[in-house]
């Protein structure tokens, strides 16, 4: 049972500026999710991005949608198999919810001691951690970065490009790395015009070309895919279960990258890589994640690896040096933020509201209170939401 839900805000700086065709990232601005139960605690990460660049989805939005819709549905959920079912009704908001859906899980797994990896149905001890790199100032900084990832152990390398922007730097790693495996990733920033321009890129024995155009072309994706000797990827326009099946079916893609938020969880996201199986189609496991990166490992014991973009001091960073990274072990996501950064969270309950009745109480800050006592090991730092006794009670 559910007894009570925290959100929190910790900004992150990445180790270099995080720059795509839809802008650059120097902060990780991370909204994460606590659910508490009788006897343990579970953590969850929101990905959306501080605004909607990515995605529809932008961390502000998330907030208010989680605190004022998802939260509410959760208090009559009473086992792991009636999550979906619980916040389906909210249309949309695939980010938020997954973020909900991973506490929920964590807590419950760790109440019963088994992994997530073990409740997904993973089978390997460890996966090959790949890389994104941005695009870089120049030529020679983008060579210096890969040159550093490499040193590091990271398997698999992925670039962002952009037109302007593709085949000069993929030809200057390729000359410094000739057996490494590379990829690269447009983030739909082509168009099918620019079909010659992509296939320039053919020569440089890519493992894929990943999202070239924009996320709701699947017809463009599949002539795009006759026309390149080099396997398409998609990223944006794998939503769901339905439309992976139907971007496969279509021809638009010869792999698909599963991120779990952009799916609306973990559950979801295990559907996809099982279809995809039945379809003989590789799958790899990507996702923007800080405090939570460990949770990354799990699923992907069952797709390909996992690709971190990594914040500047993680907790037990999970970083490949050598060789591939193991599991993270232990029960539920096996592992929780650093107390240290996810103590440094902002205030978020500013953006949401009560679903029912909102019953002040008497000496409280604002005039609400929580439900019942605070939990031994919340802070003040941000809301706690908790069943409704006589109304729903939101705040510091």
């Amino acid at each position: 049972m559910i007894e009570a839900v925290e959100l929190r805000r910790v900004a992150l700086p990445l180790v270099v500026p995080f720059r795509t065709s839809f802008g650059t990232q120097t902060v990780r601005d991370a909204l994460l999710v606590r659910v508490l139960t009788p006897s343990t605690e579970g953590w969850g990460e929101c990905v959306a991005l501080s605004e909607p660049l990515y995605s529809a989805e932008f961390v502000d939005g998330a907030e208010l949608v989680i605190g004022r819709h998802l939260v509410p549905r959760l208090w009559a959920v009473e086992h792991p198999g009636e999550l979906a079912g619980a916040l389906r009704a909210v249309k949309g908001h695939p980010m938020a919810k997954a973020a909900v859906e991973l506490a929920a899980l964590d807590a419950w797994l760790r109440g019963t001691g088994k992994s997530l990896a073990c409740h997904l149905g993973g089978v390997r001890e460890a996966v090959d951690v790949g890389v994104s790199v941005g695009i870089a100032g120049s030529l020679g900084e983008l060579v210096d970065q890969v040159e550093g990832y490499v040193a590091d152990g990271y398997r698999r390398v992925k670039l962002k490009i952009e037109p302007g922007w593709d085949v000069a730097p993929v030809r200057a790693v390729r000359e410094r790395h000739p057996d490494l495996p590379l990829q690269v990733d447009a983030n739909g920033a082509y168009r099918l015009e620019d079909a010659t321009a992509l296939a320039a890129l053919d020569g440089f024995e890519l493992l894929l070309i990943e999202q070239p155009l924009a996320e709701d072309d699947l017809r463009g994706h599949a002539e795009l895919a006759r026309r390149l000797a080099t396997p398409i990827c998609l990223d944006e326009s794998i939503t769901s279960l339905g439309s992976a099946v139907e971007a496969i079916e279509s021809g638009a893609c010869a792999i698909v990258n599963i991120k779990a938020g952009r799916v609306g969880g973990y559950l979801e996201a295990t559907r996809i890589h099982d279809a995809c199986v039945e379809r003989s189609v590789p799958v790899w496991c990507g996702g923007k994640r800080g405090p939570r990166l460990a949770a990354g490992l799990h699923p992907a014991r069952r797709p390909l690896g996992v690709e971190p973009v990594l914040p500047r001091r993680p907790h037990r960073p999970v970083r490949a040096r050598g060789g591939p990274a193991p599991g993270t072990g232990g029960a539920g996501a096996g592992g929780r933020p650093a107390p240290r950064a996810a103590g440094r969270a902002d205030d978020v309950g500013r953006a949401a509201a009560p679903v029912t009745a909102r019953v002040p109480v008497s000496g409280a800050p604002g005039g609400l209170n929580c439900a019942g006592p605070r939990h031994a090991d919340s802070t003040a730092l941000a809301p706690v939401m908790r069943p409704p006794r006589t109304g729903f009670y939101w705040g510091q």
